[in-house]
């Protein structure tokens, strides 16, 4: 059965969608982007601060659920600039036990909405 994950330390959806999806065991989160979910600002200072506010609210997100980072399988990012990369990856990758990271892909796109830099979605398992 379908179980709508909904918290309050995440940014508020901004369109037709949920924060996060919980299906059994599994969760799928929507994409997050920098927002700060008390006052619903972008937090673009830099792409290493943008990226720990997308960490943030995704790990709010899997709290919300029970989970935590522990239980991620699959990330998918996107980025405006490849030339980010390394940033981008150095905040994730405090995030993760490098033995046990999920699998990922990362792609660089035309656009993300709002005009932010990087966008992140996760699949967990309990």
């Amino acid at each position: 059965m379908k179980k709508i994950i909904y918290t309050e330390k995440a940014p508020a959806p901004i369109g037709p969608y949920n924060q996060a999806v919980q299906i059994g065991n599994m969760l799928y989160t929507s994409g997050q982007i920098a927002l700060d979910p008390a006052t619903m600002e972008l937090v673009l200072d830099d792409i290493e601060t943008e990226t720990e506010q997308v960490m943030k609210n995704l790990e709010a997100l899997l709290a919300a659920a029970g989970m935590a980072f522990e239980n991620v399988i699959k990330t998918t990012i996107f980025i405006m600039d490849m030339g980010d990369f390394a940033k981008i990856n150095g905040v994730y990758g405090k995030y993760f036990d490098e033995k046990t990271a999920p699998a990922r892909e990362t792609v660089q796109v035309a656009g993300l909405p709002k005009g932010v830099n990087v966008e992140i979605s996760m699949i967990a398992v309990a």
